[in-house]
Formats: C-alpha cells, sequence, structure tokens
C-alpha cells in the first residue's frame, strides 16, 4: 500500500481526524486540547507530518515549538508529543518517515533541536532509528512537603518561558490544575497525591482554583540541579514508577550538540504529561 505525506495543517477537519486517530491509539483526545496545543501555542503553530491512504488519515507525528536556554544562548526548538499510527497501517514504517520529515521541515524553519520524554515503549524507536540521545531518566520525587524549581541560570539547557507562554499553558483544556500562592498542581489520579507544575505569578493563574488541603502528599518529576525543597521528599522507586519517562534530544543544525543530566532543567510545564 502507497501512502501520501502532507504537512500537518489546524484546520477543524485535520484536528477532528487527529483527535479521531489518537483516540484509537492513546488516549481520548478532543478537538479544542489539540487546537489549544497545535494553533494557539505563542511560540507557533505546530509541525508535523500526516501519512494518508486514500483519504484516510493512518499516522500522524506532531511537534510544537519551544524556545529554550542552550549552551547560554536562547534557541528555537520542536517539543515532540504526538504520534499515532492506526492499527491497520502499522509496521510500514511511516513513524521514521513522518518524524524525519518533520524534522526536515522544522530545520528549514530555523528550530534548532527536538526534545521530548518519551516513554519505555517509544524510546528505542527516537535512538536507535532517529538518532536521538538519551539524556536521562527523569527523576520523581514524592512526599509531605514543598519543591520549588530553581530559576538559576547557569544550565546548560532549560526551557525559556515568557507570560503569554505561561499565560497559556496554565489554561490546558480539562486539566484540572489548581493554584497554592505561586505553585500551580495537576491532579494524578493517585489518592491524596498532586504533582507540581511550576511556579507561576499570580497575575497569570486568575480563574484557577485554589489547591485543596485534603491532598497532602506532593510528586515531582523532572530535572534540576538547583531544586528546592522542603519537608520530607524521596525519590520513588523504579519498581513503583508505571514506565520510566526519558528525556530524550536530538540537534538539528549539524553540530551534534547533546544535553548533560547534570546541567538540565526540565518540569512538568515543559512538556505534556498533565
Amino acid at each position: 500500500m502507497s501512502y501520501e505525506t502532507r504537512a500537518l495543517t489546524t484546520d477543524s477537519a485535520s484536528l477532528d481526524a487527529c483527535g479521531a486517530l489518537l483516540s484509537v491509539t492513546s488516549a481520548p483526545t478532543q478537538s479544542d486540547y489539540l487546537r489549544w496545543l497545535y494553533a494557539d501555542n505563542p511560540w507557533g503553530t505546530a509541525v508535523g507530518t500526516n501519512a494518508y491512504a486514500g483519504d484516510t488519515l493512518a499516522a500522524h507525528y506532531a511537534t510544537v515549538p519551544v524556545e529554550a536556554m542552550l549552551e547560554g544562548k536562547r534557541a528555537r526548538g520542536l517539543l515532540s508529543l504526538n504520534t499515532a499510527t492506526h492499527p491497520t497501517h502499522q509496521g510500514k514504517g511511516l513513524f521514521t518517515r513522518l518524524a524525519e520529515e518533520t524534522y526536515a521541515r522544522g530545520a528549514a524553519e530555523g528550530f534548532e533541536f527536538v526534545v521530548g520524554v518519551a516513554n519505555a515503549n517509544s524510546t528505542p524507536g527516537f535512538t536507535r532509528k532517529l538518532g536521538f540521545q538519551l539524556v536521562t531518566p527523569l527523576d520523581v520525587l514524592v512526599g509531605a512537603g514543598r519543591v520549588t524549581a530553581s530559576t538559576n541560570d547557569r544550565v546548560g539547557f532549560a526551557f525559556a518561558w515568557h507570560d503569554a507562554g505561561l499565560r497559556w499553558r496554565v489554561r490546558r483544556p480539562r486539566a484540572g490544575y489548581t493554584v497554592d500562592a505561586t505553585s500551580v498542581y495537576a491532579p494524578t489520579h493517585k489518592l491524596g497525591i498532586l504533582a507540581y507544575m511550576g511556579n507561576v505569578a499570580p497575575t497569570l493563574t486568575e480563574g484557577l482554583p485554589r489547591t485543596p488541603r485534603l491532598a497532602p502528599l506532593r510528586m515531582w518529576i523532572g530535572l534540576d540541579p538547583h531544586l528546592e525543597r522542603k519537608g520530607v521528599l524521596a525519590p520513588l522507586p523504579d519498581r513503583l514508577k508505571p514506565s520510566p519517562l526519558n528525556l530524550i534530544f536530538r540537534d538539528l543544525t549539524g553540530q551534534r550538540r547533546q544535553l548533560d543530566r547534570a546541567t538540565t532543567r526540565i518540569t512538568l510545564f515543559d512538556f505534556d504529561a498533565y
């Protein structure tokens, strides 16, 4: 069977088709969420590629623009997010084809890197077939206390958020975020545990409900060489993790830059786990 590939568009029909495919292969996905993610992102519209068998969407891959501090300089990059191949069309090499076409288009548009957080199942496809660096599994802390992401700019890699980006991020549809002072939390669907997303100025979180006091435990997922913590927070044992979350990175400039775990900062705000 032959497939036609086309650049991702964000019209309603395309978003509906992508949402339907993602709902078949992973979790139910609503079109308003994809519009928020693919079209409303203040750093630009999604860069991605779809594969069609006739008029049927067979596979989908999307990245969204981000900005980061990379080796001391601000750089535009792509965050790898959604990939889906309909069961009928799996085993045809579509994921690799769509990803490479997406990265070529991104590089032509001036994006310098692709970064992502992959689970154990998808990591080999990125590292073996697409040349990504496996930087490290993310850390997971759980306990009774507070964590605060650092603001130290002396890191090798960190996402560079601005007010418009944070205002957009905390308004993810149906996220269920709450705020305690400047700390934003997400529900984890585990009794009594909230996930720390990051710190946001109160002027950007207007309308978010207050964090409930009935959830005493906090979870932090990410990397941060200067993380601030208070209380009792301990690493979650690997045997209790449903799947390791691996930070992956690919340079698009030909410089073969790589990330160093010891100088990389990433929080739950920076990818789309919650």
